[in-house]
């Protein structure tokens, strides 16, 4: 096999370091999970997750073994079904014409970095959408930039987690888009050393951990524009935990409910609870994301549907899985003549690049296979921005 990629390996590096990159805060944050790289492009990953069991208050002495309560163990469901791919061609032509100014390998290197930014972006924005439309529950104020005078909104969303039963075990992140990065940033009490503990924010512009929660700013917070609809009612009432809930009377004005609109109702407007599966029809069901409801709701009571907003996130590591990887070869290899990783040095994640030989051309490939599931929606918050 030619070895055609091996002496360019040096300006590919140089060149991540040099093209611009927009902030990576998700993909770090999560974990990829090694297991599910054995499936193939389509296939369904599965994961077990079990119900609260039922709560028994009485004890009574018995020669006969109680035959105990039956619990169901359900599951949760991941397709490996999303495709990143660039291609970079080249003709001989291209090349000596290239070379009479800035050179085949400064522009090679820059290509390539431009690829895995291209990818990179894709993969954490993808990423972004998936953990906001799995978030339990949201705090904050939506079209309101967090951060515009304190941080308590940290407290709060660390406390759904709290509620939730999440591990306060130092792997918890907020991701932020840059505007509550800038907000955060200018408030007071962080610029001074005394009272923020440091000062590598007042220095070095670096975001602190704040009560235990790393915080980063991503481009992959992403916009959700709001369902539609209007009028649902509760059909027949919900009881604390369901997280299926019964609508009806509902206009639905073409969107409806959707996933990842943030409801509330009117007999619990302390709670603002994530949609995992929305609404098109005028009466029939919705299904909010774990842990469900924290109250009672009565029968005919009114759902309101949150406004838009931008989905800033916080969650534990292991709420959420990212598979990313190369597309697997055929037994004795496909037509490139080389290949070799490179690691991202933003992102942390691994592509390979390989090189087919055409007639008179050359093409670069860089291709990702990638999915992202949200699997304890309980150890996620949105922090509506």
């Amino acid at each position: 096999m030619a070895n055609v990629l091996t002496d360019l390996a040096a300006d590919i590096y140089k060149a991540a370091d040099i093209v611009g990159r927009e902030q990576v805060g998700i993909i770090p944050s999560v974990t990829i999970n090694a297991g599910s790289e054995r499936a193939a492009f389509g296939d369904t990953v599965r994961s077990h997750f079990t119900r609260k069991p039922t709560l028994n208050t009485s004890y009574t002495p018995s020669m006969t073994v109680p035959e105990g309560d039956d619990q169901t163990v359900d599951n949760k469901t991941m397709t490996i079904d999303q495709v990143a791919n660039v291609q970079i061609p080249w003709t001989g032509e291209n090349i000596k014409h290239v070379n009479n100014g800035s050179g085949y390998e400064t522009i090679y290197g820059d290509q390539i970095a431009q690829a895995m930014r291209t990818i990179t972006n894709a993969i954490e924005s993808y990423a972004g959408e998936a953990i906001k439309n799995g978030a339990s529950r949201a705090t904050g104020t939506a079209g309101t930039t967090p951060f515009a005078s304190n941080f308590d909104i940290v407290a709060e969303a660390r406390q759904i987690l709290v509620d939730n039963g999440a591990p306060m075990d130092g792997q918890i992140t907020m991701a932020l888009n840059t505007a509550a990065g800038t907000k955060l940033r200018n408030l007071a009490q962080l610029q001074k050393a005394n009272e923020s503990g440091g000062t590598q924010l007042l220095r070095q512009g670096t975001l602190l951990d704040l009560q235990g929660v790393m915080l980063k700013e991503s481009a992959g917070v992403v916009l959700h524009t709001r369902g539609a609809g209007t009028g649902y009612l509760a059909n027949g009432a919900g009881a604390v935990d369901d997280t299926t809930v019964t609508l009806d009377t509902g206009t639905v004005n073409t969107t409806g409910i959707k996933a990842g609109d943030v409801v509330t109702f009117a007999a619990d407007t302390d709670n603002k609870y994530v949609v995992g599966t929305g609404l098109t029809a005028v009466s029939g069901n919705i299904v909010l994301n774990e842990t469900g409801l924290r109250s009672i709701i009565p029968d005919n009571n009114a759902l309101t549907i949150g406004a838009s907003y931008t989905g800033n996130v916080m969650f534990h590591r292991n709420a959420v899985e990212l598979v990313a990887r190369a597309p697997e070869q055929p037994f004795g290899g496909d037509a490139a003549v080389d290949r070799m990783t490179v690691q991202d040095p933003f992102s942390g994640l691994i592509y390979e690049i390989a090189v087919y030989k055409g007639y008179g051309k050359t093409m670069i490939d860089v291709t990702t296979f990638y999915a992202c599931k949200v699997w304890k929606n309980d150890f996620v918050a949105t922090v509506l921005g």
